[in-house]
């Protein structure tokens, strides 16, 4: 039994099951090898929506990432995990005014935006607070970019604003008082482990920007988005771009020359690849049982714990690795169903799984759930208790909390 099964088998001990465990000493090699793969010089932003721990987002932060965060919720933890303001970005296609303004008396003044009305509206808010506020203008390339899993951008789409649209009429995206346009935004595909698709992504966003730089004045920003890849609730190990550096250089030099003096300053983005092999979901057999000839085995943790997204076609359909924690066993696998405990079929994670002498009591572990996992599932279905969510630091224990849904009453 190795020793990272033995420290799963104390936590799951001292905490039970189902039980969420995060190691900070890999959040660390994860942003070193990001950082390594990336320009020297350019800003990398972790997205909060990959996972909002604020364990995690307060390493990252301490490692010198900025945050991209979409909810009051997000700034809240952002700042409270020792973000400053002034390293936040505000996006997302819906910011409603109760958010923008929860920003900005937060102090923070970058928005990215996605149309004439969300340039107008950050504006307003902005004089009414007395401050300004920079802009990106989040920018839908007019043609898809070849080998993206999840089109974000080249498609019809509520993020950004079409290219063509933009350079056809600038003056919509330009003079509103209190919000200049600074920057801009792109995000192209998500998950992509291949480096030829990225360079092939951010290609068509350096030369887009260099493009429309001549018709919006005063870009000093380009956020090229991310993307970056990495197994999610199955085997495998997180890719490392080695040629990814000296591409995107290249490419920055020959068509946003200025940038190494940040003219513009260039901006990434990340949450899945940073935390993403972080994470380790461990949960419990409760049964195992036969119907129809299809073997089922029933775990304490389902789609209200992981995976939860997926059913809404924002994450791959999940196809998890099912790590018995038990000493091996001389009998044949089975191939098994793996359910949870709700009340609802949907409740699958995962078919055709083989399972060596299943048996309830026995622990199993999914391994690569950092990112996307708890806050990406159906937490609220059926009102299960939320996971522990332990986080470690290589052999220490950090910390340990609960997350937990509270109603809470309104006058009426």
């Amino acid at each position: 039994m190795s020793r990272d099964r033995t420290d799963l088998l104390a936590l799951v001990e001292r905490f039970g099951t189902p039980l969420y465990v995060y190691d900070l000493a890999r959040v660390r090699r994860a942003h070193r090898d990001l950082a390594a793969a990336l320009p020297t010089g350019t800003v990398l932003h972790y997205s909060l929506k990959a996972n909002p721990h604020p364990r995690l987002v307060g390493q990252l932060a301490a490692l010198g990432c900025h945050a991209e965060v979409s909810s009051i919720g997000e700034l809240d933890t952002a700042v409270a995990a020792g973000v400053a303001a002034g390293q936040q970005q505000v996006t997302g296609p819906g910011k409603t005014e109760t958010t923008i303004a929860h920003a900005l008396r937060l102090g923070v003044r970058r928005f990215s935006v996605d149309s004439p009305h969300d340039l107008a509206r950050v504006g307003a808010l902005a004089a009414a607070c007395g401050v300004s506020a920079e802009c990106l203008l989040r920018v839908n390339p007019d043609q898809p970019v070849a080998g993206m899993g999840l089109a974000m951008t080249g498609v019809a789409t509520q993020f950004g604003a079409d290219a063509s649209w933009i350079a056809s009429r600038p003056e919509l995206f330009c003079g509103v008082p209190r919000a200049p346009l600074t920057g801009l935004h792109f995000y192209a595909g998500t998950n992509l482990i291949d480096e030829d698709a990225l360079v092939r992504q951010f290609e068509v966003s350096i030369r887009l920007a260099a493009q429309l730089s001549t018709v919006l004045p005063g870009i000093t920003r380009v956020n090229l988005g991310g993307g970056f890849g990495t197994p999610y609730a199955r085997a495998g190990r997180r890719p490392f771009f080695a040629e990814l550096a000296g591409r995107l250089a290249g490419l920055l030099d020959e068509h946003l020359p200025g940038w190494h003096a940040g003219a513009p300053r260039i901006a990434f983005e990340s949450g899945r690849y940073l935390v993403g092999d972080a994470g380790t979901l461990v949960a419990r057999i409760v049964d195992v049982k036969t119907s129809k000839g299809r073997r089922f085995v029933v775990l304490d943790a389902g789609v209200h714990h992981l995976g939860g997204m997926s059913g809404l076609r924002r994450l791959r359909p999940l196809v998890p690795t099912i790590d018995m924690l038990a000493p091996a066993t001389e009998r044949p696998p089975e191939t098994c169903t793996v359910v949870g405990p709700l009340c609802t079929p949907l409740d699958t994670l995962a078919r055709d799984v083989p399972l060596a002498d299943p048996r309830p009591g026995q622990l199993v572990s999914i391994p690569n759930v950092g990112a996307y996992g708890l806050t990406a599932s159906l937490l609220a279905f059926l009102g299960h208790p939320a996971p522990v969510e332990v986080v470690v630091d290589g052999g220490d224990l950090v910390n340990a909390s609960r997350l937990s849904l509270a109603r809470t009453p309104l006058a009426v």
